[in-house]
Parts: structure tokens; C-alpha cells; sequence
């Protein structure tokens, strides 16, 4: 089996972490300089990712995502936002596109006018969506990336959006789309793997 398929079939949705194993944020950023490499529309990079391991407003979080265990049990827990208004930032995303030469002043000009044409005329739902998309694309990434420098992750979906907003201070443009749950697994606790369709169920060619 090669590496890339090994990672991916080891990757669990961890439920119990093991107590007292601390990550640092050098481990983190080792992980998330993986993924910043992740797609996005664009490349607008609609992500963020705010990693909580403070105890006390990791108590917090846990209350928000209605008393979870593994929140509490988890080395850090990342709340995924996606901005609504990452289309805002396309001149700032694309200037060193025109810097290089990559792109002369007439092409960079188009590209932006583009850009921001299509959010502005798509409308809130659109840039809502794109948001919701742009973050779920990058957290895949976060967790095999996680996974691959020996950290656990488990996504969740279980948790008061409003709450966690007004307890990390999140603006209004940045939606948050998931929270992830990251630390050592507690193995022997682990359910068995849930059914998987077989591929001719979900794939069809044409």
C-alpha cells in the first residue's frame, strides 16, 4: 500500500483522546504550513483556523458544543471559519501575481474587476456558500496533514455557532463551519470503521 493511501485509511474521527499530551503551537505550525497549500476559489484562502488550548476557555468551548467529552479531552480544538467577504481581499491576494509580471497591470485590473464582480452579483447566499466550501476544502487537508505528523482529529458539526462567536470574539463575515477536535487517541476505546457504499454506488461515469 502506498503512503498516501495508508494515511488516508488510518485517518480516524477520533471520539476519546488520551489525557496530558500537550501540543505546541511549533507542531501546529509545522501542520499548517501543509495546509495552506490547500485550494481555494481563486486562491482567496477563505480559511482561519483559531486553535484554543487555554484550559479555561477550552471549558468554555466545551459548554458550547452542548458538554462534549472529547472537547475537554483534546490536546486543542480548532474552530474552521470561512470568510464571507474573502473576495474583498483579491487585490491584496493578486498583487504579487502582477509584481512578478506574471500578470501586466491591464490582466491584473480584469482579474480583480472579475473576481469581485462575480461575489458582488452572486449575492450573500454565494459568498455564504463559498465560504462553507472554501473551509471544508482546507480542513480535509488539516486533518490529513494532522494525521500524517501523528495527531488524531475528529471534525464536528455539534456545537452553537452564535456561542462560539461571541465567546472567540468572531466578526459577523467569518462563518464558522466546523470545529476539530485534535489529540493523541485513546485507541482502545475505538468503535469499529462505519460502513463505506462500494464504489459503484456513488460514482457513475458518463
Amino acid at each position: 500500500m502506498d503512503m498516501f493511501k495508508q494515511l488516508v485509511n488510518e485517518r480516524r474521527s477520533a471520539n476519546n483522546f488520551l489525557p496530558d499530551h500537550s501540543i505546541t503551537p511549533r507542531e501546529l505550525d509545522e501542520i499548517f504550513n501543509v495546509v495552506k497549500m490547500a485550494p481555494s476559489a481563486f486562491n482567496l484562502q477563505h480559511t482561519n483556523y483559531l486553535v484554543v488550548m487555554d484550559e479555561e476557555l477550552k471549558g468554555k468551548v466545551k459548554k458550547a458544543a452542548f458538554g462534549q467529552y472529547k472537547v475537554g479531552a483534546a490536546s486543542a480544538v480548532i474552530v474552521v471559519t470561512g470568510d464571507k467577504e474573502a473576495y474583498k481581499n483579491t487585490e491584496k491576494v493578486y498583487e504579487g501575481l502582477l509584481m512578478l509580471g506574471i500578470l501586466n497591470q491591464q490582466q491584473y485590473d480584469q482579474e480583480v474587476q472579475d473576481v469581485i464582480s462575480l461575489y458582488e452579483s452572486r449575492g450573500e447566499q454565494f459568498q455564504h456558500d463559498e465560504a462553507v466550501r472554501n473551509a471544508s476544502l482546507s480542513s480535509m487537508l488539516f486533518m490529513l496533514a494532522a494525521k500524517n505528523a501523528g495527531w488524531a482529529t475528529c471534525p464536528m458539526i455539534g456545537f452553537d455557532p452564535e456561542e462560539i462567536k461571541q465567546i472567540l470574539d468572531i466578526p459577523d463575515q467569518q462563518e464558522p463551519v466546523l470545529m476539530i477536535a485534535l489529540g493523541k487517541e485513546k485507541v482502545e476505546s475505538r468503535r469499529p470503521r462505519g460502513y463505506r457504499k462500494p464504489v459503484g454506488e456513488f460514482v457513475k461515469y458518463y
